[in-house]
């Protein structure tokens, strides 16, 4: 059974601290409700040549609340309320020994209501890029650690209005992640973790560069007859944002801890997934339980 994890895809959600600017407040909010929802990925095991996987999760987050700048949950502003939908494609493929890649793609559909009407955007978001190598590349014997490096491109769209939903965050980043894992074989049992570092890059047109972030994950999961289970915990702690000038803003902060529980069972040549995402606490982020639905599927050469 392969490893799973979570791959981290949150945004800040406050409106521009930018004097006399109104830079998509609204807009970011429902980004960061849609995108700090994580998409499932694969193992530690780097995938041999010609192996791989695909997974396919439809996640939807419907929600009243968030937690602002200190902390506190509270309920979004003008009566809001988000519902968001969203389809991460993501894939991995073995490319020699020791390396292998893997790519995401999400697909959103974001809805936002409040006093004031209803704001809807559709459409292909950020996609993720990544290549990960393992001890087998530099000859050593089979182990589950990995590193893995990769770059979140900048798509989707984002525009400077606060009645327009982006559905990008508008800059590019780069992510560097250790990851390892343990099995207990002959149980059905394991064990896996790991800890990243993303640099953020400037976003042009909000004129600021969103701060660096530490995020962290670790998951233990089995099987009990033919019902494969996962529990997880992960956060994520961040810099504040910087204006030009080099001006920096500690109400800006994005902080998360949350829990994710899920359940897995054969289903044609691959598996069905259903599962829940719960914050715990945060900053400058979306609050609200999350629903994901899936499927993976697993080859070999």
């Amino acid at each position: 059974m392969a490893f799973r994890l979570l791959q981290p895809s949150v945004v800040s959600w406050p409106p521009s601290p930018i004097p006399g600017r109104r830079v998509g407040g609204l807009g970011i909010l429902l980004v960061g409700l849609l995108l700090c929802v994580p998409s499932e990925g694969g193992a530690q095991w780097i995938s041999s040549p010609g192996d791989g996987w695909l997974d396919v999760s439809l996640i939807y987050h419907d929600t009243d609340q968030v937690f602002d700048e200190t902390g506190e949950r509270r309920t979004i502003f003008a009566q809001g309320r988000a519902v968001a939908l969203s389809l991460f494609f993501v894939g991995n493929m073995g490319i020699w020994d020791g390396v292998d890649l893997w790519a995401e793609v999400p697909v959103h559909r974001i809805r936002f209501d409040d006093a004031g009407g209803q704001r809807t955007s559709m459409g292909v978001g950020d996609s993720r890029l990544f290549v990960r190598v393992g001890p087998e590349l530099v000859g050593l014997p089979p182990f589950p650690l990995a590193l893995r490096g990769g770059v979140k491109m900048a798509g989707g769209s984002f525009d400077i209005d606060a009645e327009v939903i982006p559905l990008g965050e508008g800059q590019r980043d780069l992510e560097l992640i250790l990851e390892a894992g343990r099995s207990f074989h002959p149980r059905s049992l394991w064990t896996m973790g790991w800890v990243g570092h993303r640099w953020r890059e400037e976003n042009v047109a909000a004129n600021r560069t969103p701060g660096n972030e530490w995020f962290w994950w670790w998951s233990i999961g089995g099987e009990l007859g033919p019902v494969g289970w996962e529990g997880s915990v992960e956060g994520l702690r961040g810099d504040p944002w910087v204006l030009e000038g080099g001006l920096r803003l500690p109400s800006t902060r994005r902080q998360l801890d949350q829990i994710l529980a899920q359940v897995n069972h054969p289903l044609g040549p691959g598996h069905g997934q259903l599962g829940v995402r719960v914050p715990l606490s945060g900053q400058n982020l979306p609050a609200g339980l999350a629903i994901t639905l899936g499927y993976f599927l697993q080859w070999q050469r």
